[in-house]
């Protein structure tokens, strides 16, 4: 059987960032899979489930509401791995031009506080399982360790 793209991707080499992961044509539209890889790969520890359940509430409810990228939003989800998440957007981009809405998404996300959206048992098949400190601490250090400083070899996977 034939690898994935993304178990290509070399995972030593491969530093948290911003990444294209891929692109997928479907009739005459164009689906851009995005890599918001906030850990290093088999250096740092993983996130754990708690904050990325949070993160991933979070950023899906504040990109299926954003004036231009709300109707745009096809997935936002995280990584099995737990280093980082997928973000699916319709349309043909590349890294750099996402970054903006990445600030944007963990700005809101890092100053979020009170009750996590859909976090309670009617709308959440594990909504006990959240930490939004974590989550608030863990958008702070990728705006400040990644976003806000982000270099060209942060924006396409490494070879």
């Amino acid at each position: 059987m034939e690898k994935i793209a993304s178990f290509t991707i070399d995972h030593i080499k491969l530093q948290p960032g911003v990444y294209v992961s891929r692109k997928d044509h479907v009739g005459a539209e164009v689906i851009t899979t995005f890599d918001l890889r906030m850990t290093s790969p088999n250096e740092e520890p993983v996130m754990n489930t708690a904050e990325m359940h949070t993160i991933e509430h979070l950023a899906a409810t504040f990109l299926r509401n954003h004036a231009q990228f709300g109707s745009k939003t096809i997935y936002f989800g995280p990584m099995g791995c737990r280093t980082g998440f997928y973000l699916l957007l319709a349309g043909d981009y590349d890294s750099e031009s996402i970054i903006p809405l990445m600030i944007e998404m963990f700005e809101f996300i890092r100053s979020f506080k009170g009750e996590v959206p859909g976090a309670s048992a009617k709308d959440c098949g594990n909504y006990l399982d959240m930490n939004l400190g974590m989550a608030n601490y863990l958008a702070d250090k990728y705006l400040d360790k990644v976003l806000y400083r982000i270099t060209p070899d942060r924006l396409v996977y490494p070879e």
